[in-house]
């Protein structure tokens, strides 16, 4: 099925299945985070089901001074599952932004497209009858606010605001840096119960369209398409998205160890993975925090932070997130490259992996390849 493009306006008007392929799509883009997509999924075709749309456009429409706020959820994956959301607290919090500064947004977009964060401003923007952008601030997940590329390329930290399902409203009116509007939101989070939805500040069409990850919503509903096709005609699905992703298989093999922990606001641990087929004899270890930072086959790193380290089911190539990763499962580990946004120095300070902890030096997957627009 083609997606439903209005030829004369540019507008990219999704129906349930467009939804699924998104989540799909973007569970597997999200590295092990970035919320449940299928808890996403299902709240966003209550939209469609209510009579409101989800709409997309490309960020080439918009005017340089036209408004986008970002929307998502914020908080650990660990606690998202069990603590349900209200419905409403992304576009609260996209209102409070709105009153802070003064202005309506033209559109909505998220920061990242990983996991369900690919689906919350479908929800916002549904309610506020406004379009989403095709574009984020990653091209995947993590689990930090600042680490995306609108603010590490300038865009100003303040105003934000955070929304939980009691109805509590956080609005950071001033602070001293993306790192700090990080730190803050981070402590309302926990505060609040370990999840709640964010606005990020108000971003222009300018900054999206030079700093923005373009077409990662296009990206990540084409990989869902193909990932369901692939399945359909009894083809591996786990060959479709290294093929549609130009990734790298990392290693295939059983969880035989996990540790996991909550703290601070996000999920952490290890997961070993002990190999079979061409990597019988072998032994992978991933650490994440929320999202998959780093593996390792050995003693040799084999993936790191800003690429992709996304682990899927070895035989249906469905997506495993850190919550869901379990001893037995049989899984594929692949490699994705990373947004050329994110391989700069000053990126690579905020994202690669010494901004984790990890001594070691970002050694790119690949090259990566611009996602084919379903809009502009």
């Amino acid at each position: 099925m083609s997606a439903n493009v209005d030829p004369e306006t540019g507008v990219w008007t999704l129906n349930e299945q467009d939804v699924e392929n998104v989540a799909l799509g973007a569970a597997i883009l999200g590295t092990g985070g970035g919320g449940n997509a299928y808890l996403g999924k299902l709240r966003a075709w209550q939209q469609l089901r209510a009579g409101r749309r989800i709409r997309v456009i490309s960020p080439a429409s918009l005017k340089d001074d036209d408004i986008v706020i970002v929307v998502g959820g914020i908080g650990a994956p660990t606690v998202g599952n069990e603590k349900m959301e209200r419905g409403d607290e992304g576009y609260q919090a996209v209102r409070a932004v709105e009153k802070a500064i003064g202005r309506r947004a033209a559109a909505l977009g998220t920061d990242e497209i990983g996991g369900s964060n690919a689906i919350e401003p479908m929800i916002a923007a549904a309610l506020a009858d406004l379009p989403m952008v095709d574009a984020d601030g990653m091209g995947r997940a993590f689990p930090e606010l600042q680490m995306n590329t609108f603010f590490i390329y300038g865009v100003k930290p303040a105003p934000g605001a955070l929304c939980d399902e009691k109805g509590n409203v956080v609005v950071f009116h001033e602070v001293a840096s993306a790192t700090w509007l990080e730190k803050l939101a981070r402590a309302g989070t926990v505060a609040m119960g370990c999840t709640a939805s964010f606005a990020l500040p108000p971003i222009t069409g300018k900054q999206i369209k030079d700093f923005g990850v373009k077409h990662t919503v296009s990206q990540a509903w084409r990989l869902g398409k193909a990932v369901f096709a692939a399945r359909a005609a009894k083809r591996d699905p786990v060959a479709e998205i290294l093929a549609h992703e130009h990734g790298q298989l990392l290693f295939r093999g059983k969880v035989v160890d996990l540790k996991r922990w909550t703290t601070g606001g996000f999920a952490r641990g290890l997961v070993e993975v002990e190999g079979f087929g061409d990597f019988g004899a072998q032994t992978l270890k991933i650490e994440f925090q929320n999202e998959n930072l780093i593996a390792r086959n050995g003693e040799a790193v084999v993936a790191t932070v800003p690429d992709l380290i996304c682990i899927v089911d070895s035989e249906t190539g469905r997506p495993i997130s850190t919550e869901e990763t379990r001893y037995g499962l049989r899984i594929a580990v692949l490699g994705l490259p990373a947004t050329p946004l994110f391989r700069t120095p000053e990126a690579l300070a905020v994202v690669g992996p010494r901004a984790f902890g990890y001594d070691v030096d970002y050694q790119p997957l690949g090259d990566y390849v611009d996602p084919e627009p379903v809009v502009g």
